[in-house]
């Protein structure tokens, strides 16, 4: 279908609206039109859009793509088999049950998304911008756009939810910087690498190409600490970065409601877990695939007790994880208690790379385990 970039290209109503053209914002249109509804996205940006992000994505988020029509494989990015914990010289690792994640660019996934939502008959308006909300719909570019329901996608700083008088509360707010290098893959894991002051986690994205996300409390860490602070991933990376340094914030972030009248929030819109957990897709893909089932039911009610039910192990695997990033104590007596019982760890992993998802175990386009490329 032919992307339209203005309002007068299109239809001045719709049944669901969404503000917001990111990966939530994408994925709420598809789910919503696979309950037969007619779907426009507003975007103020361009596709393919880019984000500073870990860009990996557990088996959960992937199984959400599936029934969301996008199949991934080994052309889309890198599969990785586990996780890795280092610190110093303790390294502990453990498998993901039944099914890889994925290491996948950004930018490739939002077109994916982008070519998905277009197949699906989703209206697309790039360079719009949402002025507010109209008794029935939203305001654009001095325009009235009615809409039944209207979805809030629009980031950590929602307008809709300030529209819609939702208050969200920030618990912890860390500072992240991504940038990529031109090596190859040393392992079939996701390294995070721990120390005092931040943590680097290294995400296989292509057979040459991996993603480092440095993340701290500190907004001076820089690629540059890199050096001192984790000088055997430094050694490895080398000067082989392929492309410029890209920063952003992650925030703890919870709302008591998700809902108000006909606004519903989704993504990081609706309240956040720190990039650390690598969930924030994995979640938003999930709640919206939540979201599209209670608009077919025409309760909003439905959406809200299912996002709260979502929320709770990234939120629990969230919390613990930033406890491990405050207490140095704690966190050792954890990688060599992982060092000592692997089951543990592994235990840990299945129940964090499986949450929300109904299926996991699924057949799908992407390498089981046993197939991962070393």
């Amino acid at each position: 279908m032919k992307e339209r970039n203005t309002l007068t290209d299109m239809l001045l109503d719709t049944d669901v609206l969404v503000v917001g053209g990111g990966p939530a914002g994408l994925a709420a249109a598809i789910a919503a039109r696979t309950k037969g509804f007619r779907v426009a996205v507003l975007e103020h940006d361009h596709p393919p859009i880019d984000k500073a992000c870990g860009e990996g994505l557990l088996p959960a988020g992937i199984g959400a793509l599936e029934e969301l029509g996008i199949h991934l494989d080994i052309r889309h990015g890198w599969p990785f088999a586990g996780i890795r914990f280092v610190e110093s010289r303790l390294s502990v690792e453990a498998r993901l049950p039944e099914r890889c994640g994925l290491g996948i660019r950004r930018m490739v996934l939002h077109q994916l998304l982008v070519n998905r939502a277009a197949e699906s008959g989703v209206v697309m308006l790039w360079g719009a911008d949402v002025d507010g909300l109209a008794p029935d719909g939203i305001w654009s570019g001095g325009r009235r756009v009615r809409a039944r329901w209207i979805v809030g996608a629009d980031g950590s700083n929602s307008r809709c939810r300030a529209w819609a008088s939702i208050q969200a509360s920030c618990r912890v707010r860390r500072f992240g910087f991504r940038r990529h290098f031109r090596v190859a893959p040393w392992t079939d894991c996701v390294e995070v690498h721990w120390s005092e002051r931040c943590q680097a986690y290294v995400t296989p994205v292509g057979a040459e190409d991996v993603c480092v996300a440095v993340i701290s409390r500190d907004p001076r860490i820089r690629f540059e600490s890199l050096r001192t602070l984790f000088p055997q991933l430094e050694e490895r990376l080398g000067a082989a970065a392929s492309t410029a340094m890209r920063g952003g914030t992650t925030d703890t972030t919870a709302l008591r409601r998700v809902t108000r009248g006909r606004i519903a929030l989704v993504g990081e819109a609706s309240g956040s877990v720190d990039a650390l957990t690598g969930m924030g897709l994995s979640l938003a893909f999930r709640q919206a695939i939540a979201l599209a089932n209670a608009l077919a039911a025409g309760e909003l009610s439905f959406y809200q007790k299912s996002h709260r039910q979502l929320s709770r192990v990234p939120n629990l695997i969230g919390r613990g994880l930033l406890l491990m990033e405050r207490n140095s104590r704690l966190r050792r007596l954890m990688l060599r208690a992982f060092a000592w019982e692997p089951a543990l760890f592994s235990s840990l992993l299945a129940f964090h790379a499986t949450a929300g998802s109904p299926h996991i175990a699924a057949p799908g386009t992407l390498p089981l385990t046993s197939a991962v490329p070393h």
